[in-house]
């Protein structure tokens, strides 16, 4: 019996999202921050992040915590939402 993988949900891919967009904040490819991660002692190439960050490869805690780490932020960061500015905020209210 085949098994199907476990699908990627919101929090997920939302996770990836936010990966991307801080490495790209950042100004770092994706081959510099997967060295950064081999570097803090969890091997990651550049193809496996380049899967996370496209929602292809689940990113577990470990990978989360170095991806973090590498990035100069807390894991939180990564798995709360950005926050956004509401038209309450631009007013000032």
């Amino acid at each position: 019996m085949a098994t199907r993988p476990v699908e990627i949900g919101p929090a997920g891919l939302h996770t990836a999202r936010a990966i991307e967009h801080l490495r790209l904040v950042r100004g770092l490819t994706q081959h510099q921050l997967a060295a950064r991660c081999t570097a803090l002692g969890r091997p990651m190439t550049n193809t496996a992040l380049s899967r996370t960050e496209r929602g292809r490869r689940r990113c577990d805690i470990d990978d989360l915590v170095a991806i973090a780490t590498a990035l100069g932020t807390p894991p939180t960061t990564l798995l709360l939402p950005l926050p956004s500015a509401s038209s309450d905020d631009r007013r000032g209210c």
